[in-house]
């Protein structure tokens, strides 16, 4: 019988949430299937509203909270049903939830995820494993990336420096020493899709700048790209993480960017995303296989910045290696799950900055 677990992904980005079928065991981890299911822009309204604080949040939390639960549950039974596998057929779902507020850095740290994990269970009927960052926090982490304990399992058999760069909302680096001796290094560079959606969607009707069209057809403005470098962010050491809390478009215009060209603007973000990376890959390591995930890989503009950034590197695609890129992270928190149930270590000091190693998650039952 096979060992399957799902994974579910909702992130940063805000667009919709990645479901990932995985037939997973103590040898290996097998993407079966995937696929996106978008948000309605009702919800991604709701979502992107609790971000930063607001009035009657509260209340809007704590329905948001149980509203995205039953639509998980929705996914995750409709995506069976298509794949003709009953819910007795799943051993559990790893499920990430819609980060809202990620502050791992004030007296009494948090990470706050929605998508009600008990809801998920009982609607399914099926084990879910969820609040996957509490622990690490509580052991004096950031609780984030959460992915890179993935990476360092799959691409564990590496024969140079691997370097996964995942080009979601908030861009994050994995650093995968060849020498296995070494520190996994692994933390968020800054933005990535967040502040390019969101100058892109306050000025057009569309969700994104597709193909890069928008920001090719603008230039770089110098100054500003150094003014936003200089953000103490940037030149902070890991362990480090970040969210929409921060970079968001009232950051943006505390740089006054409404001087400028709005396509302009557009192209300096994408200079401010692939210099940031550049500048952290640069930092961790001299050479090594970069591979790209996440949203902003089919973004043509992005990559060629970030490739241009990084001449020493070789570049290669999660398809060559036999995974999808929109499904990766779903995956990883199908694993994520599996590691839960089987006791596996799953949180990595060096990247998050706690204590001592753990098994992340909680496991709510139907």
């Amino acid at each position: 019988m096979a060992n399957y677990y799902l994974g579910l992904m909702s992130g940063t980005s805000v667009d919709g949430i990645d479901i990932a079928l995985a037939e997973i065991n103590h040898e290996q981890t097998t993407l079966v299937t995937a696929e996106t299911y978008p948000f309605s822009i009702e919800i991604a309204s709701q979502i992107r509203a609790l971000f930063n604080d607001g009035e009657r949040e509260i209340e809007q939390l704590g329905r948001l909270d149980k509203q995205l639960g039953g639509i998980y549950a929705e996914v995750v039974n409709d995506f069976l049903l298509k794949q003709k596998i009953k819910p007795s057929e799943i051993v559990a779902i790893g499920n990430h939830g819609q980060t809202v507020r990620h502050r791992p850095n004030i007296k009494h740290p948090f990470s706050l995820q929605l998508g009600c994990n008990q809801t998920l269970a009982t609607l399914t009927n099926i084990p879910v494993v969820g609040d996957f960052r509490t622990k690490d926090i509580v052991f004096g982490g950031q609780g984030a990336p959460l992915v890179p304990a993935f990476h360092n399992y799959l691409f564990s058999q590496r024969k140079q420096n691997y370097i996964i760069v995942n080009l979601g909302g908030i861009a994050n680096i994995t650093v995968l020493p060849e020498d296995k001796s070494m520190p996994v290094l692994g933390f968020d560079t800054g933005p990535a899709n967040c502040l390019l959606d969101d100058w892109y969607q306050q000025h057009f009707d569309g969700s994104y700048d597709v193909d890069g069209e928008f920001a090719a057809s603008g230039q770089s403005i110098a100054p500003l790209l150094t003014n936003l470098l200089a953000d103490p962010y940037f030149a902070k050491p890991s362990p480090k993480s970040t969210g929409r809390e921060y970079f968001n478009l009232d950051w943006l215009a505390s740089f006054n960017v409404n001087q400028f060209k709005k396509e302009d603007v557009q192209a300096t973000l994408v200079a401010l995303t692939a210099h940031s990376i550049a500048d952290s890959i640069k930092h961790s390591c001299d050479a090594g296989q970069i591979i790209l995930c996440g949203g902003g890989v089919a973004n043509p503009v992005l990559f060629d910045a970030i490739n241009a950034a990084l001449p020493s590197f070789t570049f290669d695609s999660l398809h060559n290696l036999g995974y999808e890129s929109d499904s990766f992270e779903a995956l990883a928190f199908a694993w994520l799950a599996y590691a839960h149930q089987h006791q596996i270590v799953s949180n990595i000091p060096s990247v998050t900055g706690a204590r001592a190693n753990t098994t992340l998650g909680v496991t709510f039952l139907p």
